[in-house]
């Protein structure tokens, strides 16, 4: 059978009618007479047309009722159907078309009306097996476009999990090569994070400085507070290390580390732009040694000019100073840390985070307790 000739049937229990309607159809279509509904039936079990038309007042099954079971037969329901009749009464086309009929024909009918018509039926099922058709590749595009973009998905946020840990390798190594120059300080930026995550949560729970704070990405910004001390890597070994307090010359030198870390990360930046990883990182290193009542360095800011991370930073950078060992100094008690960070309420710190910090104060020496290493020269 050629692919191109479509199927037809044509029922109807007319011997004349069924000559007339191949003798108008054989030429383009292959044309399936049958004489009663039930020989229809038999003959759709093995084949499937693409139209069929159907008589109305036959013997037996009438073509109301072989269209019922046409309709409620899954595998025929899609049929298009065609009634041929000499009934030409409004209602009983309007009842042959309530029952899933597509057109009607009168009998006797002429050749050329006969062709016209199916052709009209035929060309307007094959666009909707084309819009179907096109309708189902849609939707396989759609969902090839749906696992696509969720693999997409998830190679990103691979992508995006492995560039943190970089980033997060690469800090910790930068922070790593700041402390192994001074051999006296292991552990401070990860104290120092642990200190600013406590003043943080405590500013959230009393409700303080919401206005400051709107906006921070507070993760990213305690991974950047691990380089607020960047710039001790360019300060000289001797002043770094020294077994005892430093001079005015030397101390003058190591004041510098702040205005040095602020240039080491602008560097970083010039290659990065936009980065609130180095804004958060820039600011802890430039302004972390800035006091309260403006005698700190390196640009003697005072109250809040001084950006809120370096006010933070500045009281768990003395905290975790004053509780570790020094060559100078013996550690102090978690008691005395507490007691003079109080008394540089208003003068070296900020007021509002001196009353914070007392109130966290617990959490600090918990951390200090358990984590802090010991240290071999204080025996």
């Amino acid at each position: 059978m050629d692919s191109e000739r479509a199927m037809i049937m044509v029922v109807d229990d007319n011997v004349a009618n069924l000559k007339v309607a191949k003798n108008a159809l054989a030429e383009s279509h292959e044309v399936f007479t049958v004489p009663s509904a039930a020989k229809m039936f038999d003959l759709l079990e093995r084949n499937k047309p693409k139209l069929i038309l159907l008589d109305v007042d036959m013997p037996g099954m009438d073509g109301y009722e072989a269209i019922k079971l046409l309709k409620t037969n899954p595998a025929t329901s899609d049929i298009p159907v065609i009634f041929l009749t000499s009934m030409n009464a409004p209602e009983n086309e309007l009842e042959g078309l309530s029952l899933g009929a597509v057109d009607y024909i009168s009998k006797p009918f002429m050749p050329q009306l006969l062709r016209k018509r199916t052709e009209l039926h035929l060309t307007v099922e094959s666009q909707k097996l084309r819009l179907e058709e096109q309708a189902k590749k849609l939707e396989i595009q759609k969902e090839e476009l749906k696992h696509f973009n969720e693999n997409l998905q998830r190679m990103v946020e691979e992508k995006s999990r492995k560039v943190v840990m970089l980033k997060n390798a690469v800090l910790r190594t930068m922070a790593d090569m700041v402390e192994s120059r001074d051999d006296t300080t292991g552990g401070h930026t990860e104290r120092t994070q642990y200190g600013l995550k406590m003043l943080i949560d405590g500013l959230k729970d009393f409700g303080l400085y919401r206005d400051q704070m709107e906006g921070w990405d507070i993760e990213l910004m305690l991974q950047s507070s691990q380089l607020h001390d960047v710039g001790k890597i360019a300060i000289a070994d001797n002043i770094l290390n020294k077994p005892a307090r430093l001079t005015e010359e030397e101390f003058e030198e190591m004041k510098k580390h702040a205005a040095l870390g602020v240039r080491i990360i602008e560097r970083i930046e010039a290659e990065m732009p936009d980065d609130d990883f180095l804004k958060y990182a820039k600011i802890f290193a430039g302004t972390h040694q800035e006091k309260w009542d403006g005698s700190g360095y390196p640009n003697g800011l005072a109250g809040e000019d001084i950006p809120l991370p370096g006010r933070l930073m500045a009281i768990a950078d003395v905290y975790d100073a004053l509780v570790s060992y020094r060559p100078y100094k013996k550690p102090s008690s978690h008691e005395e840390a507490v007691r003079v960070i109080l008394e540089g309420k208003g003068s070296h710190f900020d007021p509002v985070l001196v009353d914070v910090f007392e109130q966290v104060s617990d959490q600090f020496d918990k951390y200090n307790g358990v984590h802090k290493p010991s240290d071999t020269r204080l025996k």
